[in-house]
């Protein structure tokens, strides 16, 4: 009563304070952002000055991540979006440097050559018919004029991307014509393959001496990073730690959920209409389809292929599910088939082409034409598929599908198959069009059954998913004052370390895409040793920050897999030099108890030297010298090496060596259009924010 009163005394004073609180929590809002809209919150990314917009961004990453489907990551589509905006910006801008456009020409030539394969731009003859192409466009322009402009619409993308094809052939064919080889270079690369050499060597590897007898130091690592730094960048990583808490149902879960659907078993035996009965008491809708034995679960596929008509088997458990199953219908089916097929596609289906514009009525009136000519003359089949079908992959080869299982297939044109036999003809539509079908074969014909199952997921219950919710956040709650690895030890729990997040991954081992945990190990806030809980698909994760390494060099840790075998043989090959005193290689080899060895006609184009490997320092010493000249100590690839050049053979000059400049310039064409872009690519300023957004 006492704090009541006090409350009602000073309630004006309190209303002030509120209101100032309340103020004040709106202001800071309205400063962070404007202070966000400062760092460019509006901005995914700055590329050589051009700001790629968030919200066309974002429009892009959502479109690529429809076109990819359903079971594709937002990470993925994202990463898609960021190269095509990345190439866009540094090659258009190289385009405006140089003057670059696109002539309406070459553009015309590049539309003709990309449609002259379809029929739809085909005259009589078969050839591309620009009053085909005009007839087609004048189509979908007056389909726009009434109020559907997808057509038009997709056909504008269409030209932007020719156009677009259209200056990257420009701009990389510019860069490949500045980068003709010469014919000095062709005869120098003449001389590198045909000129060579034979060799006495002396070679003494570097495993004569043990590892452990050489010191490779941290502070000698480092500074080897640093010496080769553009070797050894890294961007910003993190490594984490995390114990699992999953919402898995418990035993007294599963009794609950088997009890549950044997209450339908009498019921299910009974049902009639099994579709209808499935679908209202399963997890999963009814599947009408044949099923052979081997496409039955092997635990049970004896059981139901002998089961009586009608009787329910189950409940039986099947990972986190009990399920019922009841065989309905039996026949004898193949279990494969041979079939050729002529496809009919017509405007307004999804996996149509942009240049298909005959209607679903003419499609089917040219379908049914076409199986009366084959049920007439079954030989005509071939040459008609060739001329009619719009299946590509297989319109040459007479429409021959080759032999298929039951189920491979969309499921009209296997219900053909599978329930006609062989020799019959017919006419199926379905997603791709109208199909012309003609069965050439079935093998193995036995006993099919129609099996309907009842699936009932075995849930968690509210008592689970609390007593998960209290483990989890007690283990965080300790995690944070104690040890992490003592304490899941204790708990039974079983530490999972990752190693090596990027600012921008999504998918953690064992857990899945899961961003949250990412953005959190990157927050600037977010100090090593830090302890999160996250939610997951199925229940949660304790997470702990164990690294966090900003953009820069590798630790000696992370680089010393690759530098430290580097150091650890110049140490060998300086080991072994100071136990060489003579310049004699005789005296040298029989210094280190080796035998000499030979090697001939060695070449600069392959510097390999047998039963070594390749030794490219060795060999051009070697072309260094004269007949009869020993080099120095060398420190190859595999030990140290002497060599005596035993004879230098040099190929005869020739009169032309267009060949060989012809085969550096093939060399380089095959990889220009890549190099040339990564030049940009290195070159460019890039500041890149996407881990804010996604």
């Amino acid at each position: 009563m006492a704090i009541l009163n006090n409350i009602r005394k000073h309630g004006i004073f309190l209303i002030i304070i509120i209101a100032l609180a309340l103020f004040s929590f709106v202001l800071s809002g309205v400063l962070k952002g404007n202070n966000r809209a400062a760092k460019g919150e509006s901005t995914v990314a700055t590329i050589n000055g051009v700001d790629i917009s968030r919200e066309e961004f974002m429009k892009k990453v959502e479109a690529t991540q429809r076109n990819l489907g359903p079971n594709n990551r937002t990470n993925q589509a994202m990463n898609i979006v960021w190269n095509q905006e990345l190439r866009r910006v540094l090659l258009e801008e190289q385009y405006e440097e140089l003057g670059l456009s696109a002539e309406s020409a070459q553009i015309g030539n590049s539309l003709r050559s990309t449609l002259a394969n379809s029929p739809t731009f085909q005259d009589e003859s078969g050839q591309f018919s620009e009053a085909k192409l005009q007839e087609y466009l004048a189509s979908i322009k007056n389909r726009a004029d009434s109020g559907d402009p997808r057509d038009f619409n997709a056909w504008l993308d269409y030209e932007k991307n020719i156009t677009n094809s259209v200056l990257e052939n420009n701009y990389f064919n510019l860069i490949k014509g500045g980068l003709i080889t010469t014919l000095a270079e062709g005869e120098q690369e003449y001389h590198f393959q045909n000129d060579n050499v034979n060799i006495q060597y002396l070679y003494v590897p570097y495993t004569k001496i043990a590892d452990e007898d050489v010191t490779v130091t941290d502070a000698e690592i480092e500074a080897y990073i640093r010496a080769h730094s553009k070797d050894y960048e890294v961007d910003p990583q993190v490594d984490i730690q995390y114990v699992t808490f999953n919402e898995d149902p418990s035993a007294e879960d599963e009794a609950v959920a088997k009890e549950e659907i044997s209450k339908l078993i009498n019921d299910f035996e009974a049902a009639t209409n099994i579709p209808e009965f499935v679908n209202a008491n399963s997890e999963i809708t009814y599947t009408d389809r044949w099923f052979l034995k081997k496409d039955l679960p092997a635990n049970i596929a004896d059981t139901l292929m002998n089961m009586p008509l009608n009787k329910v088997y189950g409940p039986y458990k099947d990972g986190f599910t009990y399920n019922l199953a009841k065989v309905f219908e039996t026949k004898q089916m193949a279990d494969s088939a041979k079939a050729r097929h002529i496809l009919i596609r017509y405007a307004g289906l999804q996996s149509a082409p942009q240049d298909v514009v005959r209607t679903q009525e003419d499609a089917k009136k040219l379908a049914d034409s076409i199986l009366g000519l084959v049920k007439k003359d079954a030989s005509k089949f071939d040459a008609l598929a060739a001329e009619f079908s719009e299946d590509l992959s297989n319109k040459d080869k007479g429409g021959d599908l080759g032999y298929f299982t039951p189920g491979r297939m969309v499921k009209p044109f296997n219900d053909f198959i599978f329930d006609n036999k062989t020799g019959d003809m017919g006419v199926v539509e379905t997603d791709f069009g109208f199909h012309v079908i003609s069965i050439d074969d079935q093998k193995n014909i036995q006993k099919a059954v129609k099996v309907a199952v009842i699936l009932k997921n075995i849930e968690p219950s509210e008592k689970t998913i609390n007593e998960v919710f209290s483990k989890s956040t007690k283990f965080e709650l300790a995690a944070k004052d104690g040890d992490f690895a003592k304490l899941a030890e204790e708990k039974g729990l079983d530490v999972k370390p990752v190693n090596k997040i990027g600012e921008l991954d999504a998918n953690i081992p064992g857990i899945g895409e899961n961003r949250s945990i990412v953005t959190w190990a990157f927050n600037e806030e977010t100090k090593i040793g830090d302890i999160k809980r996250v939610n997951t698909t199925n229940g949660y994760v304790v997470v702990q920050l164990t690294r966090k390494s900003p953009k820069g060099l590798m630790s000696i840790a992370e680089a010393s897999a690759t530098v430290l075998p580097i150091l650890r043989n110049q140490k060998k090959a300086e080991k072994i030099s100071a136990s060489i005193t003579s310049e004699d290689i005789n005296e040298a080899a029989s210094s280190q108890n080796v035998t000499l060895k030979t090697a001939s006609a060695l070449t600069m184009a392959n510097p390999t030297i047998a039963g070594v490997g390749t030794e490219p320092k060795v060999v051009g010493v070697a072309f260094g010298l004269k007949a009869g000249e020993t080099s120095k100590l060398i420190d190859g690839e595999k030990g140290v090496f002497m060599v005596k050049v035993t004879a230098v053979n040099t190929a005869p000059d020739i009169q032309d060596y267009t060949s060989y400049a012809n085969q550096l310039n093939k060399k380089e064409a095959s990889t220009i259009n890549t190099n040339a872009y990564n030049a940009l690519k290195n070159a460019a300023e890039i500041e890149d924010n996407r881990a804010d957004f996604y």
